[in-house]
């Protein structure tokens, strides 16, 4: 295909961050578009991991990492945590030079931190990024906007062209940039099942430098992988595992775990911390969520004609879609996603919190038959939430894989994925 750049969502924060710090560093799994979005505001671009000059790279790192940041700028070191010295190299750079925008690193994976390495606060910037959402590979018409939603615009309606054998190929596709707009689908639906080999092959055990053993990494995949969209402890997976006959030792489970989020492939959801009016204790324990939920697919083989014949697993699957979106549009406006629960039973599946302190939450809802119980629930939420100490929502949402956008007579608002943006 033609090497036509996607724009995305995150340029907009690249290049507010490179207007205000020194550099920026980008964090985020392999294959989600880190270097190609960078290249696009780089001046110079040196590539820790081009085979013909990697070992000389490190070389120079280790002797005068001085020599490896000059080029025009913003600079871009790509996978700069090969060579860790860099980072010490680059906020002494910046402080040398007294200028904003010097240096975008980009790394997909977080490294050990040394005793000498500094902090890099007040002179590196970070920021998050994940695969495309469905606005940025074209499947969503975007009519309804996250950001409109919390102005409290009423005057918003939209359509989804998303049917549900549509959804059930892109929650296998993913959000990978090299297939975001691939038209041979035979095509699009191996990235991510090469995705997991490189990464219970080669990855993980980078990760901390610990072999690890590949088909052992593959059931925990497919572990986390039944379990989706839920609160499953370290525990429950190894009862699921042991269920499967693929056991692994409380030990194995946690380093695997630990390495697979240094390299950005699991992207849990944490529990939304709520002022409430009730003695109802709230839950803390996070969601399993993947970067994107077709490494769920691939690690069960999961077809797209088997989703559509499992919808319970569809279900989880499309769950997990709607909040890897609702992350990338959240993170645009200044945005967390959470999601709710407490000891009573009342469970909400995504709350947006802005840093200003205005939140919105949302319910997932694949089909129209849950929507209106969907909605009671989001209303209960409403009611218990303590507004002497916290702010009213600034709205109330089922997210769907429906057709029509519009906002019921209580107020919540039906929102199709396929109609959303940040």
């Amino acid at each position: 295909m033609d090497d036509i750049y996607i724009k995305r969502i995150s340029d907009e924060k690249l290049a507010l961050l490179l207007r205000a710090a020194g550099a920026v560093l980008i964090e985020g799994p392999k294959w989600c578009g880190k270097t190609r979005s960078s290249e696009e505001a780089a001046g110079s671009v040196l590539y820790m991991q081009d085979p013909d000059a990697a070992k000389a790279n490190k070389l120079t790192a280790q002797t005068k990492p001085s020599l490896l940041l000059e080029g025009a700028t913003p600079r871009l070191i790509d996978e700069w945590q090969t060579a860790p010295e860099l980072w010490n190299a680059v906020r002494f750079a910046v402080d040398k030079r007294r200028a904003k925008g010097q240096f975008i690193l980009t790394g997909s994976v977080i490294p050990t931190r040394t005793d000498d390495m500094h902090t890099g606060t007040g002179r590196i910037a970070r920021m998050k990024m994940r695969t495309m959402s469905l606005f940025e590979t074209g499947d969503s018409t975007g009519e309804i906007s996250l950001a409109a939603l919390f102005d409290g615009n009423e005057n918003m309606e939209g359509q989804s062209k998303l049917s549900i054998e549509r959804l059930a190929f892109i929650i296998n596709r993913g959000g990978w940039p090299v297939v975001a707009r691939e038209t041979d689908e035979a095509i699009a639906l191996t990235i991510a099942a090469d995705y997991v080999e490189a990464v219970a092959n080669e990855d993980i055990s980078r990760a901390d430098g610990i072999e690890k053993n590949p088909e052992r990494v593959k059931a925990l995949l497919r572990s986390l992988s039944r379990n989706i969209s839920c609160e499953a402890r370290a525990s429950t997976i190894i009862s699921d595992l042991m269920a499967n006959d693929e056991a692994l030792s409380q030990t194995t489970v946690d380093q695997y775990i630990a390495a697979l989020k240094k390299i950005f492939v699991i992207d849990d959801l944490p529990a939304w911390s709520a002022k409430i009016r009730s003695k109802a204790a709230i839950r803390t324990t996070s969601k399993r969520h993947f970067t994107d939920p077709s490494i769920a697919t691939a690690s069960l083989r999961a077809t797209p004609k088997r989703l559509l014949s499992d919808f319970k697993t569809f279900g989880f699957l499309f769950e997990s879609l709607c909040i890897r979106d609702l992350r990338i549009y959240a993170d645009s406006i200044d945005g967390s996603v959470y999601h709710y629960r407490d000891k009573s039973g009342l469970e909400i599946d995504a709350v947006i919190q802005l840093a200003d302190g205005r939140w919105g939450a949302a319910e997932v809802k694949m089909g129209a038959g849950e929507i209106e119980d969907a909605s009671e629930k989001l209303l209960k939420l409403r009611q218990i939430i303590d507004t002497g100490k916290m702010n009213e929502p600034s709205f109330l949402a089922v997210l769907t894989g429906t057709e029509y956008a519009h906002q019921m007579k209580n107020g919540v608002w039906v929102v199709p994925l396929g109609c959303l943006k940040n």
